[in-house]
């Protein structure tokens, strides 16, 4: 797993904590037991745990909690009903929306864009593109072109990826919030889940 991208211009991110100082390369796996089957564990590529997220049963929102591993809550994702394309939010733990992803059409492959506001005051605004079937996408800001992250599921081994579960690579550029990507992937996954 050695895919390398360059640092961004200044830090994009709301957790200064989980700001990733070089690259660093994030694995999502979808745990196989879980009730609602959207809970995830997200660990580095060395194995370290870093995040957990848990789906929770019979919600219309399809809520999930991320929390780190000293169980802070982090963020909720839900679904936002009443919007011609699929709309996902992250939500704090007051309830204040601090992330919005938004998918639109694309003959082939998906697309998505991503709002918020880092933590330095800046709106930032983050495109995703990318084709489900060899489940790849790059999340590029859309103010410089950098690719901040980007998904991918060929890094992996095919141990990894066959099984029944959801197993993703992220792969996070220095200077990026790794909790707001997890998001952004998780949203992609959503989306890609619905058809």
């Amino acid at each position: 797993m050695a895919v390398q991208l360059a640092p961004v211009q200044r830090q994009l991110g709301l957790f200064d904590k989980f700001i990733a100082q070089t690259t660093e390369t994030l694995i999502l796996k979808e745990k196989l037991l879980s009730l609602s089957g959207d809970s995830f564990d997200i660990s580095l590529a060395s194995g370290q745990p870093i995040f957990k997220i848990q789906g929770r049963h019979m919600t219309i929102s399809g809520r999930k909690t991320v929390t780190d591993m000293q169980n802070n809550h982090l963020f909720d994702i839900v679904k936002e009903h009443l919007h011609i394309h699929s709309t996902y939010a992250a939500e704090d733990p007051q309830g204040k929306k601090i992330l919005q992803v938004k998918s639109s059409f694309k003959l082939i492959g998906s697309k998505a864009t991503a709002e918020f506001q880092s933590r330095d005051g800046h709106w930032e605004t983050l495109t995703m593109s990318g084709n489900w079937m060899d489940t790849t996408a790059d999340i590029v800001c859309k103010n410089t072109g950098a690719v901040v992250a980007r998904i991918d599921r060929k890094l992996l081994k095919a141990r990894d990826i066959f099984g029944g579960q959801q197993t993703y690579a992220l792969v996070v550029a220095p200077g990026v919030d790794m909790a707001l990507m997890v998001a952004l992937c998780v949203a992609l996954d959503e989306k890609n889940n619905e058809k």
